[in-house]
């Protein structure tokens, strides 16, 4: 009889959206919270160096001590021998959990209509349960920034742990406005627009956005002023940019346009940030003058012009950051997040170097977001968000061990995984002829 209940209860939570639960021969098993001690791996700070045979305390969702000489106490000891352990891996851009399935428009949920709608917050949208979500984290990145796209300022971003049943339980602490900045070149090959057209639609998109910002300005100083103000929710949000409440992402590519948007910030004293930046290793010198951080992405993508070398993509976060430009990485992407690794190690290759391709997908991003104190090393004190490897995550052969997402231990399990568990040994196999 026991077995029978058994069988039957697992068959009907099977059917259940379970956030982040993995089945582990037959049985599901959540992420749990507790107090871990990871012993004797080779832990790698980020920022303090790397540590051998050390240990790392994790005790109500933080790093509680890195050392040597830690005592386990009460706490569940893990054993690391051979293993490294490094801070999980954050990705500076994506629609991760924004969508679903890319061809189904009721599971899309990153673009609003509208030119102007800033007021869209990224983080309602995330949908705790996405199957993405499980199979990024158990390649090593265990945060994302969530960002909208479309119009011209298409909403709020917001970064998010891959942890968590609600938006509000995932919500990593940074939000930021995003802006697309108006392209002065054509929108691809097949634009067949004169060049007269196309210079006049950008200055008619430069016109609009500076129209736009003058109205949120006017917005703001008419609400320090304590007048009363109609409902203006697009006003509303985007005046925190103005006032430097939120940092303006701007998603900006093409190096004539990454120059325009320089002067365009210029005389605004506001935080910003620049995303994406494609072509940012022609006007390097010019980005790192200004002060500006960038978060740029993908690496492993074509270049931007035909007559640009093969490797423009790859070497682009490797130039800016020899100019002197600090730098973080991102995928631009929404199911293949779990690649963030191999960006970072192909930045690496290709004149990032090693060490800095580390900081680009931890304490460079961190410190860029201006979460720094909780994300981007292995410190005491920050959030728990680490992940326990056989070897350099960078590297294809590397076996994620273990994932800690704030103090929680994380099943090593997705639908990725679960399928092929169930398709290496067929039962009932395939019949003979």
């Amino acid at each position: 009889m026991n077995k029978i209940i058994k069988t039957f209860c697992a068959a009907l939570l099977a059917t259940l959206p379970f956030a982040a639960m993995a089945q582990i021969d037959g049985e599901f098993v959540k992420p749990r919270s507790g107090k871990f001690l990871l012993q004797n791996a080779t832990v790698v700070t980020i920022t303090k160096g790397t540590l051998n045979n050390t240990s790392v305390l994790i005790e109500n969702g933080k790093i509680a001590q890195v050392g040597s000489n830690i005592a386990a106490g009460d706490a569940e000891v893990v054993d690391c021998t051979g293993m490294f352990i490094y801070p999980g891996m954050i990705d500076g851009g994506t629609r991760l959990g924004m969508v679903e399935v890319s061809s189904v428009a009721e599971t899309v949920d990153y673009a609003e209509n509208g030119n102007v709608t800033p007021n869209m917050q990224a983080l309602t949208t995330i949908n705790p349960n996405s199957e993405a979500i499980g199979v990024t984290r158990v390649s090593g990145v265990t945060t994302a920034l969530a960002v909208p796209t479309g119009g011209l300022f298409p909403g709020t971003a917001a970064l998010i742990n891959l942890n968590g049943y609600t938006p509000d339980q995932m919500y990593g602490g940074f939000k930021a406005i995003v802006m697309n900045f108006p392209s002065s070149g054509r929108r691809g090959r097949f634009d067949r627009r004169s060049d007269e057209d196309v210079k006049k639609d950008a200055e008619k998109a430069i016109k609009e956005a500076n129209d736009i910002w003058e109205k949120a300005k006017n917005y703001w100083e008419l609400k320090k002023s304590g007048a009363q103000l109609q409902y203006y929710p697009e006003m509303e949000q985007l005046s925190k940019a103005v006032s430097g409440e939120l940092p303006l992402l701007i998603v900006v590519d093409a190096a004539a346009d990454i120059q325009s948007a320089i002067k365009w910030v210029a005389d605004k004293k506001i935080k910003v940030i620049f995303s994406g930046v494609a072509e940012g290793w022609r006007v390097a010198d010019e980005i790192a003058k200004a002060g500006i951080p960038v978060i740029t992405g993908p690496v492993q993508d074509l270049p931007t012009r035909e007559s640009d070398r093969y490797d423009a993509a790859y070497a682009n976060a490797g130039k800016m950051a020899k100019a002197g430009v600090k730098v973080a990485l991102r995928t631009d992407e929404e199911e293949n997040v779990r690649n963030l690794p191999f960006h970072a190690a192909y930045a690496a290759a290709y004149g990032l170097g090693k060490e800095e391709a580390w900081k680009a997908v931890t304490i460079n991003t961190a410190e860029i977001l201006g979460v720094q104190d909780q994300y981007g090393s292995v410190e005491a004190g920050k959030r728990a968000n680490l992940i326990v490897s056989t070897g350099d995550p960078f590297e294809t052969k590397t076996q994620i061990m273990h994932v800690f997402i704030d103090g929680y231990r994380i099943p090593l399990s997705n639908r990725h995984i679960r399928l092929y568990q169930e398709f290496l040994e067929r039962s009932p196999g395939l019949k003979a002829n």
